[in-house]
């Protein structure tokens, strides 16, 4: 006959067995942004997990894997969730830009995974096949995204007729900036620097320089037109 106690306790031992992916995607995502990638060896991960090497093989063949599945639960379903925004929103562009960058600057530079853009960049030379798979699905995927919300903008006639394919990196670059300086000089930096103070600044900046000038009629003209132009 099977005693009480064990009875109860085969949900929660259930429950453990079927957490243990996320465990191991947070204990790699861990030891990934303090020693990088190539320092980090499955031991280790097992360990800080709390689970055996052979179990860590049971979820994932090897380390690549591994990385590939911290990224893809962490960055990729960010992405993902952007483009459910993107496809349900009906409002104003540049509500829905605000809300798409800000999704991103909280996935990317207030979690753990502010880590990552520093260790591809580090290590994309001795891992290009990571680092291709880094630019695909993260890079490719979340820049089609926020291309797609200015294009948008520029079509309703609430942005500036603006190269949106280029602007999309003027868009990105400074989430990107405070994510690889938080783990590199931020660390020397004697002045404190607020993070909602620089999106603030970032976003007002932004906005301000795609809105519709009225008096203009939309019309943009880049400053290095201009000066080809000019005698």
């Amino acid at each position: 006959m099977v005693s009480a106690p064990f009875i109860k306790s085969s949900p929660r031992w259930l429950r453990r067995k079927g957490a243990r992916p996320t465990e191991l995607t947070s204990a790699a995502l861990q030891l990934f942004v303090e020693r990088g990638f190539a320092a980090t060896r499955l031991e280790d991960v097992a360990a800080r997990a709390g689970v055996s090497k052979g179990t860590l093989y049971l979820y994932f063949r090897n380390k690549e894997e591994l990385f590939k599945a911290v990224v893809r639960n962490g960055l990729v379903e960010t992405i993902e969730m952007g483009e459910a925004l993107v496809a349900e929103f009906r409002g104003d562009a540049g509500e829905l830009l605000v809300l798409l960058i800000r999704g991103w600057w909280d996935a990317l530079v207030r979690s753990p995974f502010s880590g990552i853009p520093k260790l591809v960049i580090g290590e994309s030379g001795n891992f290009p096949e990571l680092a291709r798979f880094y630019f695909e699905e993260v890079i490719e995927r979340g820049s089609r995204l926020v291309e797609s919300v200015l294009q948008r903008g520029v079509e309703a006639g609430q942005f500036r007729a603006i190269d949106a394919h280029y602007l999309t990196r003027v868009a990105i670059a400074p989430v990107v900036m405070a994510a690889l300086w938080k783990h590199s000089f931020g660390r020397l930096e004697a002045r404190d620097i607020s993070e909602e103070a620089y999106l603030d600044t970032h976003l007002t900046a932004l906005l301000s320089g795609i809105a519709i000038d009225p008096a203009k009629g939309g019309a943009f003209e880049p400053a290095t037109s201009r000066l080809r132009s000019e005698p």
